[in-house]
């Protein structure tokens, strides 16, 4: 079970990187969840997160790594390539 503060985290955040990862990541249900997690207003974006919030952390967890890689940019390289 996650920690209060790593649900309010996860609000907090923006949804790109996590719905990314459901829908890069995850099953079928999954991907459909990230599709409705990047798409829901703010209410219905708390309802998920509170409806599933181990595998929501999780997912959020996986988009922070995927952020990471991106901004490493190819290979590792710096930002621009060089």
């Amino acid at each position: 079970m996650i920690t209060p503060e790593q649900l309010n985290e996860m609000e907090r955040a923006g949804v790109y990187w996590t719905a990314r990862a459901l829908q890069e990541q995850g099953s079928r249900f999954y991907r459909a969840l990230g599709a409705a997690l990047e798409a829901a207003d703010a209410a219905n974006r708390r309802l998920i997160y509170r409806t599933w919030p181990d595998a929501l952390w999780d997912f959020y967890r996986r988009g922070q790594q995927l952020a990471a890689q991106e901004h490493r940019g190819p290979q590792g390289s710096g930002p621009g390539g060089e």
